[in-house]
Order: structure tokens, then C-alpha cells, then sequence
């Protein structure tokens, strides 16, 4: 059954499980002092993993691109997963896996000799935006003095923490009396924000941006549930001028599921209220949550994975 030092979180350090308030990393761990590692988040949502393959494939492309390795199989990291949140007794939980660089052990900057390392941890569920703010809707702005880091730079299809544009636009949101921001490419075409990807609702269909972005698992399960519903839907580049004229706009993440966004640069969005589309693909979001076809659940016994 759970343990009860783990009822705040449980992290995977080193090969061994410990209370997530007692984890730690080396502080010469290259993933800490350069930023050089990928991550992926999947959640529990009512003891149940949503869409774990497809979190473990992204991962898998994501350290294989940068030439990590973790040390441990597939299968391997699904187990360790498995118990992080079964350790923890979390029904709902914001569950992360990372590999990172590691450490130089030789001293020498050769990234060859580097010892890769992966952590994981499950800690109670994590919200962007609350659901009693998500019921209002937020006041996103596109930033204005920062814009993403271009792919050809840092590939945002593999998640990374490279957060200096994103926290700038943070700030930037934070200025101008917003929830949070989006933020532009070089074109000045919309891209993401921190921790999301967007959704517009324009000329009767839901738009969201082709490239630049993460291949969110949230953003490519609203495109499903669009199909599902017969809601036209599409990747495409479009600019704060369609953002801002949208009749609908809203924000995707694993962190808070599908968020309405009622106010663009200070400017009401539709009605100033969630709109029926974001409402529907909303509902739909959760009640997928308890659909076997794409949820895995979690035995909280001593029972292996």
C-alpha cells in the first residue's frame, strides 16, 4: 500500500525511491549548470496514466536526438514510473521523467565521457491555471520585447528547460497585468508560451501553429477530439492580428488540460467568456481521461509493472 513519507511526492534518484522532499541532484549534474538534458510530464488523472505511450515515445525521439542515453529500457522507465506514483498513493499526479547530461567524470568537457542519468518523480497534480480560473477564462498577451528562441537554435520539439525567452515573456505578461504571455518568431508569427501550446477559433475553425512549437500530447488530442466532433481544425502559421480577432482562443497543456483564454492584449475575446468550442473540446478533454483507449491505470499494491 502507499507509504506515507510519500504523500507529498516520490522521485527516482540514483537507482533508489526516496520522499520527493529529499531529492537531490549533483550540483556538477550538467542538466543543472547547462540546461543539457530533455524531460517529458505525463499525468494521472483519477489513477489513471493519460496517454503514457505517447508521452514515452516523445521522450524516447527527444534523448535520442541529443545523443542521451538513461540507462534503462523503455520498459524499464514505464516501471519506475509506475511505482513513483504507486509509492505515493497520488490518484492525481504530475508525473516527470528526465535524463540529462550527468556528470563529466573524467573532467575533460568531452561530452562522450559524460554518465548520463535519468530521475523521475511523481508529485500531486500541477495547474497552469486553476479550474476556478480556467471558469473565468485569462488575459494572455503576445509578447512585445521577447521572441522564441528559433528551432533551428533549440528544437522545441524536444522539451527542454531553455526558459530565458519564456520567463522574459513571463515578466512581460506580469507588466501588463496578464495571466501569462504568448510569444512571436522572428516573422512575428505565433509560436507558444510557457508550458502550452494555443488554439484559436477563426473563420470557423480551430487553428494552431505548424512549427516552431512542442508537439504537444494535449495539443494532438484536441486535434483527435476535433475530428471526433466534426470540428474543423488545422495546423497553420497565423499572427497576433488572427490571435486578437479570434471568436475563440484557448491554451493546451498536460499542466491544466484544455485553459479558455478570455482576453488577448487587453482586448475581451468573443463574448469576454469560455466559448462553446473550448467549452465542448474542455468536457471532452476530461471525460477522455476515463477512456480505456488511452488511459493505463495504476495498481497502488506491491503488484510489479
Amino acid at each position: 500500500m502507499p507509504d506515507s513519507q510519500f504523500a507529498n511526492g516520490c522521485a527516482y534518484i540514483d537507482g533508489s525511491y526516496c520522499p520527493i522532499a529529499q531529492a537531490r541532484i549533483p550540483i556538477l549534474d550538467a542538466g543543472f549548470t547547462r540546461s543539457d538534458l530533455t524531460y517529458d510530464v505525463v499525468a494521472v488523472w483519477n489513477g489513471k496514466f493519460f496517454r503514457l505511450d505517447d508521452h514515452l515515445n516523445r521522450f524516447q525521439k527527444g534523448y535520442q536526438r541529443l545523443r542521451l542515453t538513461p540507462g534503462l529500457s523503455v520498459a524499464g522507465m514505464r516501471a519506475v514510473l509506475f511505482e513513483c506514483v504507486r509509492r505515493s498513493g497520488l490518484r492525481n499526479a504530475y508525473v516527470e521523467m528526465i535524463v540529462s547530461r550527468g556528470l563529466d567524470v573524467e573532467a575533460c568537457r568531452d561530452l562522450r565521457r559524460f554518465s548520463n542519468r535519468f530521475y523521475a518523480l511523481a508529485i500531486p497534480y500541477v495547474w497552469i491555471a486553476k479550474p476556478e480560473i480556467q471558469a473565468a477564462g485569462i488575459h494572455l498577451v503576445v509578447a512585445e520585447k521577447t521572441i522564441r528562441i528559433p528551432p533551428n537554435a533549440v528544437d522545441p520539439t524536444v522539451k527542454n528547460f531553455h526558459w530565458g525567452d519564456l520567463v522574459r515573456g513571463i515578466y512581460e505578461a506580469y507588466d501588463r497585468d496578464a495571466f501569462t504571455a504568448v510569444l512571436p518568431d522572428a516573422g512575428g508569427n505565433i509560436t507558444e508560451g510557457p508550458g502550452f501550446n494555443i488554439f484559436v477559433y477563426y473563420e470557423n475553425q480551430l487553428l494552431t501553429p505548424e512549427s516552431g512549437v512542442l508537439e504537444g500530447i494535449t495539443r494532438q488530442t484536441v486535434l483527435d477530439l476535433a475530428e471526433e466532433q466534426g470540428i474543423a481544425a488545422r495546423r497553420t502559421m497565423f499572427n497576433a492580428s488572427v490571435l486578437e480577432n479570434a471568436a475563440e482562443v484557448f491554451l493546451t497543456s498536460t499542466a491544466g488540460g484544455v485553459i479558455p483564454v478570455t482576453t488577448v492584449n487587453g482586448k475581451p475575446i468573443g463574448n469576454g467568456k469560455p466559448g462553446q468550442i473550448t467549452s465542448r473540446i474542455q468536457k471532452r478533454y476530461w471525460e477522455a481521461h476515463d477512456e480505456a483507449r488511452w488511459t493505463t491505470p495504476v495498481h497502488y499494491t506491491d503488484e510489479k509493472y
